[in-house]
């Protein structure tokens, strides 16, 4: 699981609780609220400030989808406009989801507090209005 920051508002004691319930690897990407969890280092994979992830899959021309997870919004990501997906935090909900861009808050309070499958993040994706900015006509 990937978790885009401020995973816990607790003090490190009750957070450890939390993370020793969940299964499967965590991989965390640093939030600005990062204090219990940086006390809690060795029950994360990695804590990174960025990180670009290759996931396969055929739909895609390459066999693989570029995703950059941070935990700020962006407008632009590397390789945006060849259609990587953009995955965020911290606004929990409260900025305006753009239509024309590959990215959206994937933070748990804005999903009926479950995380999202790769699956469901494409669905979404796919719902988008988004075009190659370079593709013939677009311009």
């Amino acid at each position: 699981m990937y978790h885009l920051g401020d995973v816990g508002l607790a003090s490190s004691g009750k957070l450890r609780k939390i993370l020793d319930r969940l299964n499967g690897k965590i991989y965390l990407i640093n939030g600005n609220h990062e204090k219990s969890a940086q006390a809690c280092h060795t029950r994360f994979e990695w804590i990174k400030d960025y990180y670009e992830l290759v996931v396969k899959d055929d739909e895609f021309e390459r066999g693989e989808q570029l995703i950059v997870l941070f935990h700020y919004a962006l407008r632009e990501w590397n390789a945006s406009h060849w259609g990587t997906y953009h995955l965020y935090g911290h606004s929990h909900g409260t900025l305006v989801d753009i239509d024309t861009s590959l990215s959206f808050d994937i933070g748990v309070d804005c999903h009926n507090f479950y995380p999202l499958s790769y699956e469901e993040v494409k669905t979404i994706m796919k719902t988008k209005n988004w075009k190659p900015p370079f593709e013939k006509g677009n311009r």
